[in-house]
């Protein structure tokens, strides 16, 4: 289950790419409150009503094209590693959920590595032509991607391309979180009882697992789309592995300096209506396309636990 949402995507290109389209304003809503220290954290449709009033009715799709060719591309890295390394390790060997969530992670670190350059020029892409309150920020140009790519490069380096590796690493273990907080909640359904879940129990209990893991993982998203988006004073050292760990440690206690423990948190209401939302839908477009399925077939269909 921790790797729902990925197989979701892999198995269904059009249901992923139909949640993500649909609930894409909430992560843009997100990601200006991320960004943007000076903006005041108010409703999520609050924000919207914002950037629409400020930069054009189409303002909160700004940045889908990238995105959903970054997404592609990352759950196609990520499935060829997780198959490639579980077909070496295991050899015809029983899988387990310990060896599932070991090569899951080390999947998710070759991902970040392979495609973050991607996620930085997204990020940049999406938060092009905002109005921002902070006034420190400098508006960038890019024409399209591949400009993007090379003014990057070329400005700031290739090392530009891999800001936010870091706290990006850390950050692939949010499923591992996810999958202990979903073992733990079905072992206490489940307590006493001799029965399976049922597709809507896993449904709220995965809901309520990927909450949790988001809640807790959330400061360091957040540090993470600071990073990608590039203008942040960052501490000089000549050790990179060492910046980078100054880096999110500066932005940590500057954010809290500034706003509180809850200027950690801000934008956390739109990531989670987009989590749980497009779980929702993702959810519901597979039931109607089993469901129609099954009916096309004339076949009837049993009730499946999971």
């Amino acid at each position: 289950m921790f790797f729902h949402t990925r197989v979701s995507c892999m198995q269904s290109p059009v249901r992923c790419v139909t949640a993500m389209t649909v609930f894409f304003p909430l992560d843009t809503a997100r990601l200006r409150l991320q960004v943007d220290e000076k903006r005041k954290a108010k409703s999520t449709p609050a924000i919207l009503s914002e950037i629409i009033k400020e930069e054009g009715l189409l303002a909160p799709y700004r940045g889908w094209f990238p995105v959903i060719c970054s997404l592609c591309c990352s759950n196609f890295v990520y499935f060829y590693c997780f198959h490639s390394l579980k077909a070496t390790w295991l050899q015809g060997q029983r899988s387990t959920p310990g060896r599932d969530l070991v090569i899951g992670i080390a999947a998710g670190v070759v991902n970040v590595l392979v495609t973050t350059p991607l996620w930085v020029v997204n990020t940049r892409l999406k938060l092009q032509g905002a109005k921002f309150r902070n006034e420190d920020i400098q508006p960038t140009h890019y024409r399209g991607i591949m400009d993007a790519f090379a003014q990057i490069m070329q400005q700031e380096g290739v090392g530009a391309l891999w800001n936010g590796t870091f706290p990006s690493l850390l950050l692939v273990l949010n499923p591992a979180v996810q999958f202990m907080i979903y073992e733990g909640l079905k072992r206490h359904l489940l307590r006493g009882v001799n029965r399976e879940l049922s597709s809507v129990e896993v449904f709220l209990i995965g809901a309520i697992a990927k909450a949790i893991a988001t809640t807790i993982t959330y400061p360091l998203q957040t540090v993470q789309s600071v990073l990608r988006f590039g203008q942040h004073g960052r501490p000089a050292d000549q050790s990179k592995l060492l910046n980078s760990l100054r880096s999110v440690m500066y932005l940590l206690i500057n954010r809290v300096r500034k706003w509180g423990m809850l200027g950690l948190f801000k934008g956390l209401e739109a990531k989670l209506l987009q989590t749980v939302l497009t779980a929702a839908l993702m959810f519901l477009l597979y039931e109607k396309i089993a469901s129609t399925t099954f009916r096309v077939m004339g076949v009837k269909r049993t009730v499946t636990s999971h």
